[in-house]
């Protein structure tokens, strides 16, 4: 950015400083220098470029609590390098990839590489989640202080639950120690049992093995209690089902320190998707019922979900056009998250103030990162959004390697058009 930059006359939305209004920012080395709302600003015509958003949103860049980026070892799907720049492109400014790579991010020399990686090729801030399990195994915690002190700012074995109770319990534990959350795969393994969609109608109409709602609620129940007991930090990743809602619902009422996130398409689709054998619709945990859709949609809109995250999983297309019970689970989603998400304030869920909270403000504060408001003298990261325009999704359009998604050849609305980050632009159609 070799000129000061003046956003103009948008509608400046910032969900922490409580802002939803006409107004201008002044950015100068990279830096927001002002901030004017409600009345013209004051600049240099000469060293000054103008971006006119008088049509448009102005936020704070997202921020994603829940990736998978695949690097290390599995960079035929994603790379750190391709993650980012999908994710930037989207209106993310900070993703948190998880620790299912391989090596399994279970030290610090796996976190220190991410972030050296992020820091040499990356497009956006990358903050790790650690393993909570040395190799996902369940068993035995792993280095859990190296890898915060090396930058890990939360701990998951996601993509697999921590089955032994004990286990998490001593993770909740350290939790409070290390001031971070412990992120739930919420799974019994036991009752999924090599389930591939959803158990109910669609999964008898197609012979194929169901994975029961009562596996993700039995396990979120399982770790309310544990935090119950420890008084440690728990999230709750993608949550799918009503009852799960209710339970995350009863249990912040009993104030049990707990946050939770949900992803796009768990309010957007149905276990409908997969009708026809579409393994793009194969996701873990499945999408569920219309009821679940709605009762998801009911969290959101009472605040018992915190967050909207993405789970953005990307695969390679010949692994997608495998047999139903070979395809990978996963849906990549930086391409679609912010379109899908702005369909809550036009169905009138949320307002913009409220979705914008979910996406960046409160993400960033459940792993205590800057980010998710506007302020003079922070970095001006941040996203210009034309909630109107409507575009095919195709793999044309997508940034990320992954091009597995449901909403392929669908019409959608919402778009970034603008990210500034670390003084750059990027620009819809650069």
């Amino acid at each position: 950015m070799s000129k000061s930059l003046l956003i103009k006359d948008a509608r400046v939305i910032d969900s922490k400083n409580d802002i939803d209004a006409s107004g201008s920012i002044l950015i100068k080395d990279g830096k927001i220098a002002s901030i004017s709302i409600g009345h013209p600003i004051s600049y240099n015509k000469e060293e000054t470029m103008v971006i006119d958003a008088s049509p448009y949103i102005v936020t704070p860049g997202l921020v994603d609590l829940h990736v998978h980026l695949r690097e290390p070892g599995f960079e035929h799907k994603e790379t750190i390098q391709t993650g980012t720049y999908a994710a930037i492109r989207g209106g993310f400014t900070a993703v948190c990839p998880m620790a299912n790579t391989n090596p399994v991010n279970d030290n610090a020399t796996v976190t220190s590489f991410m972030i050296r990686k992020a820091i040499q090729e990356g497009y956006c801030y990358l903050f790790p989640v650690g393993a909570i399990t040395k190799g996902q195994n369940g068993l035995e915690l792993a280095e859990m202080a190296l890898m915060r002190e090396a930058g890990a700012v939360a701990f998951s074995d996601d993509g697999k639950p921590v089955m032994n109770s004990l286990v998490m319990r001593r993770a909740l534990e350290y939790s409070k120690y290390l001031d971070v959350p412990i992120i739930s795969h919420a799974e019994d393994d036991n009752l999924s049992d090599g389930g591939l969609i959803n158990e109910g109608h669609v999964s008898s109409e197609l012979g194929i093995k169901g994975i029961p709602s009562a596996s993700e609620e039995v396990m979120i129940a399982r770790d309310l209690a544990l935090a119950r007991l420890t008084g440690g930090r728990l999230h709750i990743a993608h949550v799918s089902t009503k009852w799960s809602v209710e339970l995350i619902r009863r249990a912040k009422v009993e104030g049990i320190n707990v946050t939770a996130e949900t992803c796009p398409h768990y309010f957007t689709l149905s276990e409908q998707e997969a009708l026809g054998y579409n393994t793009l619709a194969k996701v873990n945990p499945p999408l569920r019922t219309e009821e679940d859709m709605l009762a998801i949609k009911e969290g959101l809109r009472d605040g018992t979900i915190d967050v909207i995250a993405t789970d953005h999983a990307p695969h390679h297309k010949d692994e997608k056009l495998l047999e139903f019970d070979k395809a990978p689970f996963g849906i990549s989603g930086f391409d679609t998250a912010l379109s899908l998400s702005l369909n809550l304030v036009r169905e009138g869920l949320l307002t913009y103030k409220e979705l914008f909270k979910k996406l960046s403000s409160m993400p960033a504060s459940i792993i205590k990162i800057k980010g998710g408001s506007i302020n003079i003298g922070d970095e001006a990261n941040l996203i210009i959004i034309d909630t109107e325009k409507k575009y095919i999704l195709t793999e044309e359009v997508m940034y990320s390697k992954g091009k597995n998604t449901p909403f392929l050849n669908r019409e959608l609305q919402g778009k970034v058009v603008y990210t500034i980050f670390k003084e750059r632009i990027y620009h819809e159609s650069s």
